[in-house]
């Protein structure tokens, strides 16, 4: 199962710079939210950074590309924060080892964006009401795509009990972002995609040089 960790403290930042940085950056801007107001203040939120989608207004992240950013490193109270910050920890250490640090980050941020993007956009053309979005969440489902893709088709560099794990997650995911209302369903569904499509990507690159050698 390669989703159990066994590292120390300082195992797990030397082996998983990426993950480790990551994780401290959501934890600096929480507090620093939390410091200065509540961070379930959905006013406070949006004053920090957060995505807001309207139905009949331009969203702030249309003409504050900036906030797609902010927007993944905020958490609306210590729950939200805790659950995203478990799942890092967790599932993803074994992707940063596998496709390395620096495509890892780079899968980690676009899917982060590619959720709020998907999020702000069905939100904005196809809601009713004022949608607020802010959480790690679409950049943790950008990983979770990345697995999907290799249990789909790479099954023989992960284990059975991981790939099962893997599609309970998903499962899991789907059910409760359709069943609680206050989950963004969308910047879940467009990390996930995102992820998945960016994991090709690398995929296919990694293979091509692999039958050029």
């Amino acid at each position: 199962m390669i989703f159990l960790r066994y590292e120390s403290f300082r195992s797990y930042l030397r082996l998983y710079p990426g993950t480790s940085i990551f994780i401290l950056l959501n934890l600096i801007y929480f507090a620093v939210v939390g410091l200065t107001g509540s961070t379930k203040d959905g006013y406070h939120l949006l004053e920090y950074g957060a995505l807001i989608s309207h139905p009949v207004y331009m969203p702030y992240g249309m003409e504050e590309p900036w906030r797609f950013i902010t927007a993944m490193f905020m958490h609306a109270g210590v729950d939200h924060l805790l659950f995203n910050m478990f799942a890092l920890i967790i599932f993803a250490p074994p992707l940063e080892g596998l496709i390395k640090t620096s495509r890892y980050a780079l899968l980690y941020l676009l899917s982060g964006l590619g959720g709020g993007l998907l999020s702000v956009s069905v939100n904005t053309w196809f809601g009713s009401e004022t949608h607020l979005a802010v959480g790690a969440s679409g950049a943790i489902y950008g990983i979770y795509g990345a697995y999907l893709f290799i249990a789909l088709f790479r099954k023989s560099i992960i284990d059975t009990s991981s790939i099962k794990t893997i599609y309970m997650i998903l499962g899991f995911g789907v059910i409760s972002s359709i069943v609680v209302s206050k989950i963004d369903l969308w910047g879940h569904l467009g990390g996930a995609l995102t992820g998945f499509l960016l994991y090709a990507l690398i995929d296919k690159l990694r293979m091509s040089k692999i039958r050029s050698t």
